[in-house]
């Protein structure tokens, strides 16, 4: 089973929201073994809508959409659908009476037109939406499989992983599983990890490699497909050794985590708490710690000193070491996180300082970033040069100090 995903709604094409459907439904299709080989995007236009189905029946077996299943005029993939196939729209019981229980509860009058969000295609397998009003459907004419979904992540999601996966497994007896893995990397750039394994990327058929370079770290999926999971995960396994032997000193974790949450994770297992003080970054490092659940029982809390002011006189720097070193340098990056993890009672300190762009400070050029460690008994600085605009150069510092202090847990706890 081909899968192409048709998400409908001009603001997508405006650049109003992103398509954040389109990779929620790929990664849910592949893990029950449906090839999704097109993502299309069409406004709110019957014709175009049309014209975009007739292609997708071209190349696909089965075709999703999301989006246009709502109550106003230029809500149409319904009928659009529907005189596509030749089927009539009929109201669906259940969802026309779901819909006057949310008009009831909001104490909101329920005006005619959403009536047309319980239509369903005559015949459809209705997916109920527990989280809205427009129900999504399944249905079958030939050898295409159609499915209609709501279009906010909120209804479409919940909908699809308890209604859509059972509806679309029950015609897919046998099929081949496809499964995916996520290994991530920080400290070498994307082609340098495709240089080092370009030797498998040459030879690959089963399992997949892709590298893909994010913000600041590079990513690889590997992907693999067989007649069930545990052969296919045996298949990622065999190529995710070979991958680790040759830049496994860069991987820190897999699928979806993040420097920060491994960084989190790795400080409550040791039962350590953290302080940061803050220069060029300016409480990016903060805000990303603390949006983490759990952050109260290891973040002790942080300071934003961005001025040579706010560093003496609240973060407690010696003023005679920005006057003999300057805000940008080794000795006050180990200050601020020995002070920071003083004068909040954390066992770590670290503390970030340096020239985000895009002028130069104190004789340093743009990306000059000094990152300070107080842990252990012991406080030492390490010197890192960026290149990129003032937004990357903030970021990357955060994920830089995140990786440094991993690296140093992680080190103490194996020693």
């Amino acid at each position: 089973m081909n899968a192409e995903i048709i998400a409908v709604g001009s603001e997508l094409l405006l650049g109003q929201i992103n398509n954040t459907n389109a990779r929620f439904l790929s990664a849910q299709l592949a893990g029950i073994g449906v090839n999704v080989f097109y993502h299309t995007v069409v406004g709110d236009n019957p014709e175009r809508l049309k014209k975009a189905l007739e292609i997708a029946e071209g190349r696909s077996s089965l075709v999703i959409f999301t989006g246009g299943l709502g109550p106003t005029k230029d809500d149409l993939t319904k009928e659009t659908i529907a005189r596509h196939l030749g089927m009539r729209l009929v109201l669906d019981d259940e969802a026309m009476v779901s819909i006057e229980q949310f008009f009831k509860r909001a104490n909101r009058e329920m005006t005619e037109n959403n009536r047309k969000q319980a239509l369903i295609l005559e015949g459809a397998d209705v997916l109920k939406n527990e989280h809205g009003m427009a129900p999504g459907m399944l249905v079958s004419k030939g050898k295409h499989h159609y499915m209609l979904l709501p279009g906010p992540p909120s209804e479409m999601e919940p909908m699809f992983a308890k209604y859509g996966l059972l509806a679309l497994a029950g015609k897919m007896d046998g099929r081949a599983k496809i499964v995916s893995r996520v290994l991530r990397f920080f400290g070498i750039g994307e082609a340098a990890l495709e240089t080092r394994l370009e030797h498998l990327i040459d030879k690959q058929t089963n399992p997949t490699i892709a590298p893909l370079a994010g913000e600041g770290e590079v990513t690889i999926r590997l992907t693999a497909r067989a007649e069930s999971d545990d052969l296919a995960w045996q298949l990622i396994d065999g190529i995710e050794t070979d991958i680790m032997e040759i830049a496994g000193e860069h991987f820190y974790g897999y699928d979806d985590t993040s420097l920060m949450k491994e960084l989190s994770g790795l400080l409550a297992s040791q039962g350590l708490t953290l302080a940061a003080a803050e220069s060029l970054t300016g409480g990016m490092f903060q805000q990303e710690m603390t949006s983490l659940a759990g952050a109260s029982k290891i973040f002790k809390g942080g300071f934003v000193c961005y001025t040579n002011e706010a560093k003496i006189n609240v973060v407690g720097v010696n003023a005679e070491t920005i006057d003999n070193y300057g805000a940008v340098s080794e000795q006050c990056a180990c200050e601020l996180a020995d002070n920071a993890a003083r004068l909040l009672g954390a066992d770590i300190g670290i503390s970030f300082t340096g020239v985000a762009g895009p002028d130069d400070l104190e004789g340093h050029p743009p990306g000059t970033v000094f990152i300070g460690i107080a842990a252990g008994g012991r406080t030492w600085s390490k010197k890192i040069t960026l290149s990129g605009s003032r937004k990357l150069n903030r970021l990357r510092t955060v994920k830089n100090g995140s990786h440094i202090l991993l690296k140093y847990l992680k080190e103490a706890q194996d020693a």
